[in-house]
């Protein structure tokens, strides 16, 4: 299924859904996920439609035990096509009866990994002739003895298993930085206006909110602007590090990266 380009930006409900059902799709809930992030289980069932509609939830899958479910084998073949057939090649690989995965690489000769199942060895040659009479080159093969699966960390409602998100740097003369941040949720300054933070001594004289980016929309900072959880904040930080930018914006316990 073939989905639109989009610019769509995840919140913190959004990723708390999402490590939700990546944690387990089968017995979660929207009324469970509802809880855990303090909103209504008919928002959830919302945001997990617009979420699918949007191409960032594709499918629901279950995770079978091919050895218990009948003894039957299940095999990794690591493959080399051409790049420009790539994902013409995969589709048609994923018609071969027996093949039940099939993942493309960017990058490498082993550019196509296709997983297949079979009663027997027979099966997994017929699927390996199959292959090579498509021209896909294979490179390698074995037996799959499991696989495990986990939730994207810093998906969680935990902030202390979240890691940092990637932020933007520019660095300016005279030990000054330009800093882009996502504010947390549990920030010191989140809720909190502009002049408010500073009268608090949370914002200090050497961090300066130049720019915030919030649902799609540029604002102009001023005194009276409150800082809201997903806002992306752009941060003149006149002190070596950014240390204090971190802090401030997504709570304690936040890397810090010199510049």
């Amino acid at each position: 299924m073939p989905y639109p380009e989009t610019d769509y930006r995840l919140d913190d409900i959004d990723r708390c859904i999402l490590y939700a059902l990546m944690e387990d799709g089968r017995n979660t809930t929207a009324a469970s996920i509802a809880e855990t992030v303090n909103v209504s289980g008919a928002t959830v069932r919302n945001r997990i439609q617009n979420l699918e509609e949007q191409g960032i939830i594709r499918s629901y899958t279950t995770h079978v035990d091919f050895e218990r479910a009948g003894g039957k084998l299940m095999n990794l073949y690591l493959c080399n096509v051409p790049v420009p057939e790539r994902e013409a090649l995969a589709h048609r690989a994923r018609t071969i009866p027996g093949v039940v995965n099939v993942r493309t690489l960017m990058t490498g000769r082993e550019n196509l990994h296709i997983v297949a199942v079979g009663e027997h060895t027979n099966d997994l040659q017929r699927i390996s002739r199959n292959l090579s009479q498509l021209g896909i080159e294979i490179e390698d093969e074995d037996l799959v003895e499991d696989e495990f699966f986990s939730p994207y960390t810093p998906f969680s409602p935990d902030d202390d298993r979240r890691t940092d998100e990637s932020d933007d740097f520019i660095s300016l003369t005279g030990q000054a930085n330009i800093i882009q941040l996502t504010v947390r949720s549990k920030a010191p300054i989140t809720g909190h206006s502009l002049k408010e933070a500073s009268d608090r001594g949370i914002l200090d004289d050497n961090t300066l909110v130049i720019g915030i980016e919030r649902d799609d929309q540029e604002l102009t900072p001023h005194g009276d602007t409150i800082v809201q959880s997903d806002d992306i904040v752009t941060v003149l930080s006149r002190k070596h590090t950014d240390g204090t930018a971190f802090e401030i914006f997504r709570g304690s316990g936040s890397e810090t990266v010199e510049q």
